[in-house]
């Protein structure tokens, strides 16, 4: 199974306003890489309610590099990879709204959510949020910290293939999403 668990944190309610973005690597079920950046946004400013959720401040991003200054390592190592989010709505439209502020190429990428299999794989469970089910699959880590929010995806899924006796993602999940309908949709 080969895909790449993406999560951003942001600063606000804005979807440009992204502070950190974290990647996890899957290649055949196994970790293979990861990557990690924090973002200074369009708009220098993070909401206090939101530094209580992920504990970063403007003084950590203020120095921090823009979206589009990471933007050539972010398409390069999700190169062709699926990718695969925790409420992956979210994530893929801060993914679009950083791209159309920024006027980047749009990559073909195809994503899927994995709030989705989590519900179709463990329905008898009362929550699917990504805590939750860390916590339910004792997985241990710092909860909304983006890279380790990417990580805790990906383990996730691992367990949901292993549990279904899946090859690749699309063996979870029929229902998969493409990057270039999700920016039609906001901002064509």
């Amino acid at each position: 199974m080969h895909f790449v668990a993406l999560d951003f944190e942001t600063g606000d309610y804005a979807p440009n306003s992204a502070i950190s973005i974290g990647l996890v690597k899957y290649t055949n079920g196994k970790k293979t890489d990861e990557y990690y950046s924090l973002i200074c946004p369009p708009k220098l400013y993070i909401r206090p309610d939101f530094t209580e959720i992920h504990g970063l401040r403007v003084k950590d991003v203020e120095d921090a590099p823009l979206f589009s200054q990471i933007w050539a390592a972010v398409k390069e190592f999700i190169g062709d990879f699926p990718v695969i989010a925790h409420n992956a709505g979210f994530d893929m439209g801060v993914l679009c709204a950083l791209i159309a502020h920024y006027k980047l190429d749009l990559p073909s990428i195809q994503y899927y959510d994995s709030v989705f299999i989590a519900r179709k794989t463990w329905p008898e469970l009362a929550c699917h949020k990504l805590t939750f089910l860390g916590q339910n699959f004792g997985i241990q880590y710092e909860a909304h910290n983006a890279l380790a929010d990417s990580d805790t995806c990906a383990q996730i899924i691992v367990k949901a293939a292993e549990k279904q006796g899946a090859k690749k993602l699309a063996d979870l999940s029929p229902r998969y999403y493409q990057l270039k309908k999700l920016w039609e949709r906001k901002f064509g």
